[in-house]
């Protein structure tokens, strides 16, 4: 198809029939191009107050949509301001696609307005980056580079275009649309692994986020149904199993390092997952692409490929294996006892009183009064680690945290993402204090757009991730220390939103109800116990 229009005109046409309906911007004089397409072609702006939201928001769209997630972003300081969160889609495998203005090219070297290559900075944290040169060129690149990002193993992609080359205008050709699909898995690898399963006596499943990327939910639940398998979620993986299925499993992670078998489906062997060595355990690791096989660990199965494909050949291969498949029952009997045992023993955090409010009782309170598909997004260091253990997941797609590369400051952008992509739904932003001042301006954002979020604050005045384990190590701690009791409420307030702080057990529920009923950025301030800190047990490094 031959089109015709100026730079920005032709940015949107490479984007057609990618499912792209909103971009993540703060405005910016090198790429007024694309916003004039946008206003002429429907495609809604969100602008917010720093890079890094809008691009985290992109981001986050690509994880609750599985398309791209575009964030545009004007030249220098807008692109480095955006760095932080191109790389965390890098690590997480988001579908970003980070498009930038630049300074002209028929000055270059001059000195203009924010003038820098931004390829060498951004080409080790994208799976392409590149300049647009031409004008003519801009839908095709535009085009190469939402292909890359959708070919597994996916990841963001970055293409700047400089300023007379945005501004201009010409006929270009639109290339077709792409939706790039895995390859087939090696039969014999498919066949391995589900041997491998089939003959164990403590299987167990890890579902990682591809699970969730490649739509391979109905798959893996198939899977674990005929070969009767306990199984666990990491990541966006959570909800591909509702956690009140039979064999969902959260409490047991330690089984892991029990079981004889352990699939997991594609989510790193990083230090999520004790670098992937469980034991004795054999590993078959499911991946997307052959790329992604670990050089750590040395699997006794790597099915390599179109994942809903390999476990769909997993259940129909083990379910025929010579000989019949083990006895599972005994295993999950004793996962399931023990499970609600962990359930039960939790009971007495999730209902403490007291003089100050231990974390867990406000996930005590919120997991009764989340709906099942509820868009649940962490940021923060040990108040969000009490959520990834205590909040259940029901359906694909309603877990969003920072992923492996730990960035601070998602929350906001991710909050923006949840609520343009799911309008109807609920969404709450479990955020600790310290994260919370990456990204707590853009709640502006949230009130210009009339975006309602219910953001919940565990606020103990520490960085608590750090602060208690450097008085361990030392005997004393040194910058860990926030503003005790800060009201984080009133600066919502002050930018339009809502709020109130609570410092009594029993008033957490109540302000939840009002936070949830209100129909605007409202935010819980919860004042928790600062001698409280999560017991952890991984080893990070």
């Amino acid at each position: 198809m031959t089109t015709k229009g100026h730079g920005g005109e032709l940015v949107l046409a490479g984007l057609a029939d990618q499912g792209v309906d909103a971009i993540f911007t703060l405005s910016g004089g090198h790429i007024f191009p694309v916003y004039d397409a946008c206003v002429k072609s429907g495609v809604r702006i969100v602008d917010v107050r720093h890079e890094q939201t809008a691009t985290f928001a992109a981001e986050g769209v690509a994880k609750l949509t599985r398309r791209p997630g575009v964030a545009v972003l004007t030249a220098g300081p807008g692109v480095t301001n955006g760095v932080s969160a191109t790389t965390t889609a890098h690590f997480n495998g988001s579908p970003l696609i980070v498009l930038a203005g630049r300074a002209p090219q028929g000055r270059w070297g001059a000195g203009s307005l924010q003038e820098l290559d931004h390829v060498p900075i951004v080409a080790p944290i994208t799976k392409s980056a590149g300049t647009a040169s031409a004008t003519a060129d801009i839908p095709a690149a535009v085009r190469r580079a939402v292909e890359t990002a959708l070919t597994p193993h996916r990841g963001p992609v970055f293409l700047d275009f400089p300023l007379d080359v945005l501004f201009g205008e010409a006929e270009a050709q639109v290339p077709p649309p792409v939706a790039p699909r895995g390859v087939e898995p090696d039969p014999d690898q498919v066949a391995a692994a589900a041997s491998l399963v089939a003959s164990a006596e403590r299987p167990a499943v890890v579902a990682g986020s591809d699970v969730w990327w490649e739509g391979a939910w109905d798959a893996v639940r198939h899977l674990v149904e005929s070969l009767r398998v306990p199984t666990f979620a990491n990541g966006l993986g959570r909800g591909c199993l509702p956690a009140d299925h039979e064999l969902a499993f959260s409490r047991t992670r330690r089984a892991l390092k029990e079981a004889d078998v352990v699939v997991v489906v594609r989510t790193p062997l990083d230090f999520r997952l004790s670098f992937g060595s469980f034991g004795s355990a054999k590993v078959v690791h499911v991946v997307d692409s052959a790329d992604q096989r670990p050089s750590h660990v040395q699997p006794a199965a790597f099915p390599a490929g179109d994942i809903a494909a390999t476990l769909t050949g997993m259940a129909q291969l083990g379910a025929a294996a010579a000989g019949g498949r083990a006895d599972h029952e005994p295993w999950i009997e004793r996962l399931r006892d023990e499970e609600r045992a962990a359930r039960e023993a939790e009971r007495p955090e999730l209902e403490a009183g007291g003089d100050l409010v231990h974390p867990a009782r406000v996930y005590g309170e919120l997991r009764r009064r989340l709906d099942r598909d509820a868009v649940v997004i962490c940021d923060g260091g040990d108040f969000v680690s009490y959520a990834g253990r205590l909040i259940d997941s029901y359906e694909p797609g309603c877990w969003m945290d920072p992923g492996p590369y730990g960035c601070l400051g998602t929350g906001l952008g991710y909050s923006i993402a949840a609520r343009v992509c799911h309008p109807d739904r609920q969404v709450v932003a479990l955020l600790g204090d310290g994260a919370l001042g990456f990204s707590a301006m853009d709640v502006d954002t949230l009130v210009r757009h009339g975006l309602p979020v219910t953001m919940v604050v565990g606020n103990n005045g520490i960085w608590g991730l750090e602060k208690h384990p450097m008085r361990a190590l030392y005997g004393y701690d040194v910058a860990a220390d926030l503003q005790p009791g800060c009201r984080y409420d009133e600066v919502v307030r002050a930018l339009g939103g809502a709020g109130e702080t609570v410092s009594d057990p029993g008033q957490v529920g109540p302000a939840l109800d009002r936070a949830l009923a209100s129909g605007v950025p409202y935010l819980v301030n919860v004042l928790t116990d600062p001698a409280v800190a999560y017991p952890r047990s991984s080893n990070l490094a």
